[in-house]
């Protein structure tokens, strides 16, 4: 249970945060300010705090905090991130970005580089997962997060569908972090960006002579992946013949590699993932009905994003960190009419199409988004 430290002067605000917070899976602690010292949060090992409005007191504390103030500005929250707060919210505070900040605080990787808004020198917490986190607090995916937890320790194989762009391969590394193999290899094989003539020496390897370019011999995607996971990617686009040798392996745990007679045992847990409908494929007679029973033990199915247009303001905030650290710029605000704009867009390119136009606006803007810069950039 990640552990939060509120300091705050306001007895009721500490009480309205404390029982959200709780209510939402959080252990807190409430405090006064100057009642804290960092051999005080090393030894209790909180993941966040939130500060109530001054943030100096706080910025060297070695833990990742949030600014809840009373009287926000743009001055304000420029001052603050910089100073290394990782959000900036204003009162009545808007509790799904609140939630948000904190679950990504307390998801992140703990081998990225430290965001800009970091202080050079605090240290990173440790996190269970290393991947990228899945930002967003509304029910379509925290019910992907969910259904992550409920899975990942276990090795039955998943499906995961969705839209292009609206985060699949995510999922999948999620699933491989949290799961028992997360020691062991995450390898990736894009089933639509392979010939199919070679898909079959890229998934099971090849020996010395098989074919005319085949001058030594070649492990292939499922030994690569032995003791780990083998994350399919666009398995629909996958040739019948190669679907074939999915499936034997998948029913007997061994492969054979092309131009051999002998099997090769693997220990793989298979992850696949499809933006087509799998069962159209079958009735076409381009999918084979028994291997799609084999990598549908779970079915996990990511939203696109015009079903969770609330976690757009997350999201677009995440973006803004990544990409002022990226590109080393520095981190930019989006006034109210940019961010409602942004959230009624369509998204047909989901999620990488929302980065895309966030690193567009983060290069092209003043020092601040404005809905100016949204029509301008992003017609």
């Amino acid at each position: 249970m990640a552990k939060v430290l509120i300091l705050e002067q306001s007895k009721s605000m500490r009480n309205i945060l404390r029982e959200r917070l709780e209510f939402e899976g959080f252990a807190t602690t409430v405090a006064e300010k100057g009642d804290v010292s960092q051999s005080v949060c090393e030894r209790r090992g909180y993941d966040a705090i939130l500060a109530g409005g001054d943030y100096e007191c706080v910025s060297q504390l070695g833990v990742p905090f949030i600014i809840v103030t009373n009287s926000g500005s743009i001055d304000g929250a420029v001052m603050a991130v910089k100073s290394g707060a990782e959000d900036y919210l204003t009162a009545p505070v808007d509790m799904n970005r609140l939630l948000g900040s904190l679950r990504r605080i307390v998801n992140r990787d703990r081998d990225q580089p430290e965001e800009p808004t970091a202080v050079a020198s605090r240290p990173r917490r440790k996190t269970q997962c290393g991947s990228e986190p899945i930002v967003g607090s509304s029910q379509a995916i925290t019910q992907v997060r969910d259904l992550i937890d409920k899975v990942a320790k276990s090795d039955a194989r998943v499906l995961i569908m969705g839209e292009n762009g609206t985060g699949k391969e995510l999922v999948a590394r999620w699933l491989h972090d949290k799961s028992n193999r997360a020691a062991g290899p995450f390898v990736e094989v894009n089933c639509a960006a392979i010939p199919s003539e070679l898909i079959e020496s890229e998934l099971f390897g090849h020996e010395r002579g098989a074919f005319t370019s085949a001058i030594k011999q070649r492990k292939g995607k499922f030994e690569q992946a032995n003791g780990g996971t083998l994350f399919m990617d666009e398995i629909g686009d996958m040739s019948l013949s190669a679907q074939a040798k999915v499936l034997r392996a998948l029913q007997e745990s061994k492969i054979s590699r092309v131009g051999s007679d002998k099997d090769v045992v693997v220990d793989v847990r298979v992850v696949a993932a499809t933006n087509k409908d799998i069962k159209a494929e079958i009735a076409k007679g381009n999918f084979r009905e028994d291997l799609y029973h084999r990598l549908s033990v779970i079915v996990i199915k990511v939203p696109p994003l015009r079903e969770r247009a609330g976690d757009i303001s997350e999201l677009v905030h995440h973006f803004i960190s990544k990409i002022a650290h990226e590109h080393n710029i520095e981190v930019k605000s989006v006034d109210n009419q940019a961010m409602a704009a942004l959230s009624a867009m369509p998204w047909s390119g989901n999620i990488r199409e929302l980065r895309n136009v966030v690193e567009r606006l983060m290069i092209l803007s003043g020092e601040s988004i404005t809905l100016q810069d949204v029509e301008m950039y992003c017609s």
